[in-house]
Order: C-alpha cells, then sequence, then structure tokens
C-alpha cells in the first residue's frame, strides 16, 4: 500500500516538475538535460533539480530588485551624451542592462597581485571619515581578516560606519566567532544567501561572487581579488595566487557603490542613501571613460555574457583575454572562433595550475576547437592566475569578477568595470604579452595528440559543466 502511494506521489511530482521546466526553462539544452537526468535518475534527479535546478529564490530576488529600483535616486543620466564612438553600442548596451552610464572624470590605478592590492585597500581604509561598505565572495580568516578587525575597531571608535556583506556559500568557513567579534565591535554584518538545510535548501545555486569596497562612496576597489591569506602567502599545493585589481575613484565609485546599495537591500531590506558628494572634489583633471556593469540572475538577460560578446564582436586588430574559467556558451564560442577567422589575433592565457580538478577539464575541453580556429592558448605556470581581464585594439578594457562561463553570466552577482581609454588599454596589453612570454603555448598539432585519457578526463568536465 505505502509502496503504491509513494509511486503515484513520486509520478506526480515528476510530472509537475517536468511541466514546470517545459514551461519556464531559459535554454532548451539546460532544459533537456533536467528531463533526462529526472528519468534517468530516480528520485536523485529530482532531488538534484530542487537543489540546483529551480528558480524560486530568483523569482524573490527579482521582485526585491525592481522594488529597489523604484525607490533609489537613478544613476546620473546627464552623462548619456558620452554615448559616441566605436563602442557607443556597447555603452547603450550596458546602460539598458545596468543603468550606468560611462562616466568620465575618474581616475584609475591597476593594482596587480595581493601585496599591491592590500596595500592601497588599507591605505584608503585608512583615510575613510564616513563609512566603509566592504563585500566579497571570499572572506577567509587569517592575517588579512585580523588586520581588517583591528582596522574597523579603529574606525568605528571615530564614529564611521562599517557594512559588510559575504557570501553564504564562498565564505562558508567564516567563523561564529570571527563574525561575533565583527558584530560586537559595531560592524554591520549580513551573509547573501546563508547556506541552510530544510526549505533554505534552494538558496545554494545564486551566489555573489562580487569584490567590491567603496570609501566614503568616493574611492572604490573592484577585481578578482578576494579576502584571502593566499593572495600573499599562496596556497600549498598550488602557489602563489596572481590577479589583478583597480582602484577607482570618481563618478565610477559611486556607481560601485550604488552597486552595494542593492545588494545591502536584498541581504537586509535597509534602503541606504547615496551620499551627496561636493563633486568639486572628484579628480577634474582624470580622463578615463568608465562604466559599471553588474549583472545577477536577477536581471531579464545575461548581461556580462552581452557585454564580452559585443567586445569581441567589435575587435578588429587583437583580443587577448586572461581568465582561470574559459567555459563559454555557445554564442561566445562562434564569436571567438569568427574573430579569429577573421583576423584578429585572440589569445586566451589561462592558468596551467588549477584549483579544481573538474573545472579544469572542462576548460581544456574547448581548447582543440578554438586552437584549429587559429586562437592562441597561452598558459602560465606560476602558481594560480586567477586575473578576469579583457583588453581589445588599445582602446578597451574590461576588469571585473566574472568568468567566461554560465555560472557567472546566469547564477552569479558579477561586477566589472569596462573602461574606454587607450593608454590604460595599452598598459593591460603590455601586461598581457608580458606573461605571455613566460608562459607555454599550446600548438595544434601537439595538443590532438594528447593521451586519450586526457580527453576522457575533458570530456567528463564538459559534461559536468552546467554544474559547475
Amino acid at each position: 500500500m505505502w509502496t503504491t502511494i509513494f509511486i503515484v506521489i513520486y509520478s506526480l511530482l515528476t510530472i509537475v516538475i517536468v511541466l514546470s521546466i517545459i514551461l519556464h526553462g531559459a535554454k532548451p539544452t539546460k532544459s533537456l538535460a533536467w528531463i533526462m537526468a529526472i528519468f534517468a535518475l530516480p528520485v536523485g534527479g529530482i532531488f538534484l533539480y530542487l537543489v540546483i535546478g529551480r528558480n524560486r529564490r530568483k523569482r524573490k530576488l527579482i521582485r526585491l530588485k525592481k522594488d529597489l529600483f523604484n525607490k533609489l535616486p537613478k544613476p546620473n543620466t546627464e552623462q548619456v551624451n558620452l554615448f559616441n564612438g566605436r563602442y557607443k553600442k556597447l555603452m547603450t548596451l550596458n546602460y539598458k542592462n545596468s543603468h550606468f552610464p560611462p562616466t568620465a572624470h575618474n581616475k584609475l590605478h591597476l593594482l596587480k597581485d595581493g601585496k599591491t592590492t592590500f596595500d592601497s585597500i588599507f591605505n584608503a581604509l585608512e583615510q575613510a571619515t564616513l563609512q566603509i561598505h566592504i563585500q566579497y565572495y571570499i572572506f577567509e580568516e587569517g592575517e588579512l581578516a585580523d588586520r581588517l578587525m583591528d582596522l574597523f575597531k579603529k574606525k568605528i571608535d571615530e564614529g564611521i560606519a562599517i557594512r559588510m556583506i559575504y557570501d553564504g556559500i564562498g565564505s562558508f568557513t567564516l567563523s561564529k566567532n570571527y563574525l561575533k567579534k565583527l558584530l560586537d565591535i559595531g560592524v554591520e554584518v549580513y551573509s547573501f544567501l546563508p547556506f541552510k538545510f530544510g526549505r533554505y535548501f534552494y538558496s545554494l545555486n545564486y551566489r555573489n561572487h562580487r569584490k567590491i569596497i567603496v570609501v566614503d562612496g568616493k574611492v572604490a576597489f573592484t577585481g578578482g581579488i578576494n579576502i584571502s591569506d593566499k593572495y600573499l602567502k599562496g596556497q600549498v599545493g598550488l602557489g602563489k595566487w596572481h590577479d589583478m585589481h583597480l582602484r577607482l575613484e570618481g563618478p565610477a565609485a559611486t556607481q560601485l557603490d550604488q552597486v552595494f546599495m542593492t545588494d545591502w537591500y536584498l541581504v537586509s531590506t535597509q534602503l541606504l542613501q547615496p551620499l551627496q558628494h561636493l563633486y568639486n572634489q572628484l579628480p577634474m583633471n582624470s580622463s578615463e571613460l568608465v562604466q559599471i556593469v553588474a549583472g545577477g540572475p536577477d536581471d531579464d538577460f545575461p548581461v556580462l555574457e552581452q557585454t564580452y560578446f559585443s567586445i569581441i564582436n567589435k575587435a578588429k586588430e587583437y583580443l587577448y583575454i586572461t581568465n582561470p574559467y574559459i567555459i563559454p556558451g555557445q554564442a561566445l564560442i562562434q564569436a571567438l572562433q569568427t574573430a579569429a577567422l577573421s583576423g584578429v589575433d585572440v589569445r586566451l592565457l589561462v592558468s596551467e595550475n588549477a584549483d579544481n580538478k573538474v573545472v579544469s577539464w572542462s576548460v581544456h575541453s574547448y581548447f582543440e576547437m578554438f586552437l584549429k580556429s587559429g586562437i592562441r592558448i597561452f598558459l602560465f605556470p606560476d602558481g594560480f592566475l586567477h586575473s578576469k581581464i579583457i583588453v581589445s585594439d588599445d582602446t578597451i578594457t574590461s576588469i571585473g569578477t566574472a568568468n567566461l562561463d554560465d555560472r557567472s553570466f546566469e547564477q552569479n552577482y558579477e561586477v566589472n568595470a569596462i573602461i574606454y581609454n587607450k593608454d590604460f588599454a595599452k598598459i593591460l596589453k603590455a601586461d598581457f604579452l608580458n606573461d605571455c612570454a613566460v608562459s607555454n603555448e599550446l600548438l595544434y598539432s601537439n595538443f590532438i595528440k594528447r593521451p586519450w585519457g586526457k580527453k576522457l578526463k575533458e570530456g567528463v568536465g564538459k559534461v559536468l559543466s552546467p554544474l559547475f
């Protein structure tokens, strides 16, 4: 009797889930994969879908974000007159997706690797007079976390407001003791979608991958570097982590602060108002044109994927990409191959060492088709290269948190700075070529001779890539 009841309930649940996938699935390939998993793995397939496949949390986040957008002051639209030149369409695309126009009179400083980055960050934090906003995907305890604790205590004693967001999964190891200390000294702390069993189990899928610090609403940092000692001391078995970060002053920093305030509302339902700065204090002698692009699962379109797609299609002479997780969808694959076959110098710089073997297999599974189309691939041998950079034609640069994979485009909250500046692009180009000079270039004629065992691992990685 109980067996019959279970079979009936299970069958009804299966029908409901399959109908839901058919009605609401965004991608046919992904929908078909979930349907096949449900039928091929009785009970297990449904369990996996309920954990990482459904989008109930996404719908709630969309409602919260739309509510916030109606309450927050709108971004400065006076800069819309800057939409001109070669990248006018890209500027318009990013504005429609993220509501941030490109802004002039920004001051930028490129920060490479951990020591340089954290020296600059702590220097800026020491200068705070009003508030500090800090948000990280990975916030690990250690030397850096202890230094931040001491600095936060000092600043709160000076009357500075400090607000902090950490991702519930990325910072899963952050101890209750450390969090209690933060609260005790007066830091306002929230976890973004903390992982909990029971009815909150579905929160696992959507993560906040952003790395943002904003001091007094006018000095900001973003890029690929998390709060982790491995950027200073390295990681056992992997070595030093290499990454790129960016320090911004000016209107672009204010835009990053608005991104933080959006996430603050999602985690706390508290509405923060932007600080009204005296704009005559901005570095008016600086000419860097910057546009902040923020994307997440509650957007109508895959914001960062469209940004990358547009940059790739606009490339005429060269397109240089540094990224540890290049697992692109079909649109980006076609864009990259089309650029290379059209005569554009397309190069990918990827870490030779991997922090996740299965993910590395998936990344390598695309190499053969890339090499065949003329894309040059360089493997960086020293430690782990974690930078997320695109530079093209000495005119445009992207620095931020988004990888070239579906998780960054569809499931993570990400943020990138798009810089329309020749001098800045030339700096990144030179740095890219220097890293290529010490890297190992893959050749198509050699790569196709790799052992069948590696090809098998790559196939497994590609099949599992939708779960990453």
